[in-house]
């Protein structure tokens, strides 16, 4: 009804009466909203507000507080606390957190989703995936692992054996990203790092990663997320403040979520590196420890700071009255014992204790103190035993409790000290301490047991979890589930019996890092945690060292598994498998050689990994290295591994490489039968039929590849090529379009849309199209190299050099774009350009007929018929019935006056084809040259095209994506999708 006042609803009065009774920081809570009533510009208004002090004394508290305070001015805001591990995880909080209020972040929600599949992608296929990783890793790893300092280095593999790091590589190094944060390396590493060696091991991860994901938008999102991800944040942030007049954030328990947040949120404020960040943004973090300005210069104009202690004597009062705790006596003896830390002044006055006598002896344990006022022998047995584990559901509950402590879950949830967290809660950490403390000082031998029938509870769901989601062994790291419970189940065994799980702990760190540093960092935390509970030294020092060197995301796997292994603490097949990932990662950053140094200690070790021999096959086919050797050792994995599908996709691919199709397709067949569903292994197998010729079977493959994963980019590409070559341009031109439909701004989709104009003869569209890949990727050579053969059809021969000379420039053994280059310099009248593009394709490709023939034809055209016979010649050992080098080796026979040759070669190019004009145009020449009688034929009635390459096949596309692109290798080219392989 007009003009109708709204009354508020039930929930919205409860939620005011239950604020009103928030007592104590009024001064914090007063300036932060005091803040949303100033203008971001004026000098007075702070864009960050930093909550910090020890345990208990309420930053999580106040910071709900703050939250609500800036909801109510209208503010869309965003809880991230230490459940993430990374910025993307922190921005996948905040975009389903906006989503719930009716702001998604759809573009967000989107890239996200990318990276996610493409980072599982890059973890099967054993690179790494932690932001930028390795580039401090390369440079680190060149050193003694233990010292963690840089040795010298010599031989095979050395720096000095090594390429030069590219240009941008080493201007990135030396304008200091290590003091940017861009390359976070912490400790006594940070001033060991040569910034060249930096710029190298940047380049070497960027050609792994390359040989993994053509697609360089995918290489970027993988390599570094922050980035790619970042600035969609800031736009969908820019777009969002159109409509709402406030944003804040709340980045809680920061001192574990710094390592990741903390450069990156100085960039993301301080600079536009991101973007435009809105200044309707109000961000607000809260830590225990003081704030690190490092990287944050004049943080004093725009933050303020607030350091929360215990509460004063007059909060304490304040939240005692407001649990009606008013006698004198009593608030006096809960001020002593509390100290007036918060959660204690809470948990003393929840009981409304009535005198003194009720609040307990001044000498009274942490313990005692806590659960003073719970005189129920069950609930206080209740509270202490879920104190072991680390966090409580309602499954754990009923493992961890007595019997007769059933339906008291509720009433657990509902303690002062258990924070709820997801679906379950988790005691304050001032609490659970002295309650572990106090059982395991009270009862060593009941503590033990304790914990080792929670170790054999996680172990059981474990082993429950597997088998339900059908995990193989070789998979169950891959699942975050699986990973939590062998986490809370290692956790137990090392409290029931720190030293002998220490072995399985610390192999848990190995295999947690191969899915990437946060994996590991939570494998170290476990270790270092038990360390704690247990006050067991050797546990404490090994969590603590390995969280330290594992906080670094670009080097810390390498460097925590070299820790592991120069350090006792390993068994044999524990050391095999730390060999192994280090193997793993080293090849992710480009250190073959080391890398398969690393593999062959494994296997020295455990000759019967199959992931090592998976992995020293990979490596030595990504370097370069003994094909020969890379199939045994595949073959090897696959013997000892035989029904892992993800080794056979590896396995077959090898074979195609090496030119063996027909057992590329026999093992790819058997990857497809164990896993008819995986849309990777039939887009492998449809790629290799298409190189046997088995057209009809290749498109079914790719077919069945689309049904299952309509948005799978590489399948819709290569179909597309397949459909081109047989003719069918409709149907190419509907998957190059639905391609560009998934990813709009793809330089790799645009490209092969210019190319695929260009073969059709639409060349203002192809032009077009390239231009566009260009601008989305400048410098992608083999784009350069189309649009120069565009840009010559369209008879703008000087740009058509200028694209082709630059191309070459990047890559100076690119034959494509040499022959092509050789005829624009042959119109403009360069020949002895011509020439030398025409000798440097040769040389590079002697037995290709395509490049043969366009220099035997240049070199009849300059008078040069003798050299043009000899390429003839050569062409015909190669190909005896190729027509178009029949007649123009009969030309140069004609000229040199080799009459009976001419016409034998002429005679036998018409038997071939004798609807061939040229052939009987030649013939006709001939005869007349000859002033004999001999018959002449008709004339031909279409003259040739003379710049159309003489080989009746199609030259190859040059629009492939690879670093960089070689177009006559297809078609090899484009790259089998990355493959699920773990080694």
């Amino acid at each position: 009804m007009a003009g109708q006042v709204r009354r508020p609803s039930m929930a919205e009065l409860i939620g005011r009466r239950r604020r009103t009774r928030f007592v104590g920081r009024q001064d914090e809570l007063g300036s932060f909203r005091a803040n949303f009533d100033l203008a971001p510009d004026d000098e007075r208004h702070r864009f960050l507000f930093y909550v910090h002090g020890n345990a208990g004394v309420g930053k999580t508290s106040l910071v709900r507080e703050m939250r609500q305070a800036a909801g109510e001015r209208g503010a869309l805001t965003a809880y991230v606390d230490e459940t993430v591990s990374s910025v993307p995880e922190a921005l996948a909080v905040v975009a389903e957190q906006f989503g719930r209020q009716g702001r998604p972040l759809k573009q967000l929600d989107r890239l996200l989703a990318t990276y996610r599949q493409r980072r599982h992608e890059a973890e099967s296929a054993a690179v790494p995936v932690h932001p930028a990783a390795s580039a401090a890793s390369a440079a680190l790893a060149e050193g003694d692992a233990g010292a963690g300092l840089p040795s010298a280095r010599s031989g095979a593999g050395s720096a000095a054996s090594l390429p030069p790091p590219s240009a941008g590589s080493t201007a990135m190094a030396t304008a200091g990203v290590i003091g940017l944060g861009m390359v976070p390396v912490v400790g006594p590493f940070a001033g060991a790092l040569d910034p060249v060696q930096l710029a190298r091991g940047t380049d070497r991860l960027r050609a792994a990663l390359s040989a993994r994901f053509r697609d360089q938008e995918d290489v970027q999102l993988v390599l570094a997320p922050d980035r790619i991800l970042t600035p969609v944040l800031v736009t969908e942030l820019a777009e969002a403040v159109r409509e709402t007049p406030w944003i804040a954030l709340f980045f809680d328990t920061y001192e574990r979520t710094a390592p990741f947040l903390h450069a990156w949120l100085s960039d993301l404020m301080t600079t536009e590196r991101y973007g435009a960040l809105p200044a309707q943004v109000v961000v607000t973090l809260s830590g225990q420890r003081p704030f690190d300005g490092e990287g944050w210069s004049g943080i004093e104009d725009f933050m303020a700071d607030m350091p929360l202690g215990p509460f004063t004597e007059r909060e304490a009062r304040q939240l005692l009255a407001a649990k009606d705790v008013t006698d004198e006596s009593v608030v006096e003896e809960v001020l002593r014992l509390s100290g007036g830390l918060p959660v204690l002044v809470s948990t003393l006055a929840e009981n409304q204790p009535v005198d003194r006598a009720d609040v307990g002896d001044p000498s009274a344990t942490a313990v005692e103190r806590f659960l003073k006022w719970e005189r129920d022998p069950v609930r206080r047995a209740t509270a202490l035993a879920c104190a072991l584990p680390r966090r409580l559901d309602e499954d754990v509950f009923r493992a961890v409790a007595p019997p007769e402590a059933a339906g008291l879950y509720d009433w657990l949830r509902a303690l002062p000290f258990a924070t709820r967290k997801d679906a379950g809660v988790r005691y304050h950490d001032v609490v659970r301490a002295p309650m572990l403390r106090l059982q395991r000082t009270r009862s060593p031998r009941g503590w033990s047991e304790r914990h080792g029938a929670l170790a054999e509870c996680f172990a059981r769901w474990r082993a429950e979890t597997e088998a339900e989601a059908g995990l193989r062994a070789d998979e169950t790291w891959e699942s975050a589930a699986w990973r939590a419970l062998r986490f809370e189940e290692t956790y137990h065994a090392l409290c029931a019996s720190p030293r002998a799980a220490l072995a399985g702990a610390l192999r848990d760190v190995v295999e947690a890092c191969g899915q990437g540093p946060a994996a590991g960092r939570r494998a170290a935390r476990v270790v270092a945690e038990a360390g704690e509970d247990t006050d067991d030294r050797l546990l404490r020092e090994w969590g603590q060292r390995l969280g330290a060197v594992l906080s670094d995301d670009e080097g810390g796997v390498v460097e925590g598994l070299g820790l592991l292994l120069d350090r006792a603490g390993l068994d044999t097949e524990g050391r095999a498998a730390a060999h192994e990932a280090r193997g793993r990662e080293l090849r992710g950053a480009g250190e073959f050689e080391r890398a398969l140094a690393e593999y062959d200690r494994s296997l020295a070790l455990a000759p019967g990994r199959y992931g090592a021999h998976l992995g020293r096959g990979i490596t030595r086919q990504m370097s370069g290295g003994d094909v020969s050797a890379a199939l045994d050792d595949l073959r090897r994995a696959d013997e000892l591994a035989p029904d892992t599908p993800w080794v056979l996709r590896e396995y077959g691919d090898a074979l195609r490489r090496a030119g063996r199709s027909e057992e590329a397709a026999a093992v790819l067949d058997r990857a497809v039968a164990l896993d008819p569903t995986e849309a990777r292994f039939l887009a492998s197998r449809a790629f290799v039929r298409q190189a046997l010729g088995r057209t009809g079977e290749a498109l079914a493959d790719f077919g069945r590849a689309l049904e299952l994963d309509g948005e799978y980019l590489w399948a819709l590409v290569r179909r597309s090529r397949l459909l081109r070559s047989l003719g069918e341009y409709e149907r190419c031109f509907a998957d190059l379009d639905r391609a560009a439909g998934v990813e709009p701004d793809n330089a790799w989709v645009a490209s092969e849309r210019g190319d695929a104009y260009r073969l059709t003869g639409r060349y203002e569209d192809a032009e077009r199209e390239l231009t566009r890949a260009l601008e989305l990727s400048p410098g992608y050579t083999s784009v350069l190299a189309s649009r120069g053969a565009v840009r010559h059809e369209l008879g703008r021969r000087e740009e058509a050099l200028a694209d082709l000379d630059e191309a070459l420039a990047d890559a100076p053994d690119y034959v494509w774009a040499l022959v092509h280059r050789a005829w624009v310099r042959e119109e403009l009248g360069d020949s002895p350009g011509a020439s030398a593009d025409l000798d440097r394709a040769v040389g590079l490709r002697p037995a290709d007929v395509w490049v043969r023939s366009e220099r035997a034809r240049h070199r009849r055209l300059a008078g040069r018929s003798e050299e043009s016979l000899e390429d003839l010649t050569a062409v015909l050992a190669e190909a005896p019935e190729h027509v178009w080098a029949l007649v123009e080796r009969a030309r140069s026979y004609r000229e040199l006056g080799r009459f009976p040759e001419a016409l034998a070669d002429v005679d036998r190019a018409l038997d071939l084809d004798p609807r061939d004009s040229e052939a009987h145009a030649v013939r006709a020449e001939t005869v007349r040259a000859m002033g004999s009688g001999a018959p002449a034929t008709t004339e031909p009635t279409e003259p040739p095209n003379p710049s159309e390459p003489p080989n009746p096949s199609e030259p190859p596309n040059p629009s492939e994506p690879s670093n960089p692109p070689e177009p006559t290798d297809a078609p090899d080219l484009i790259p089998p999708p990355p493959s699920e392989a773990g080694g």
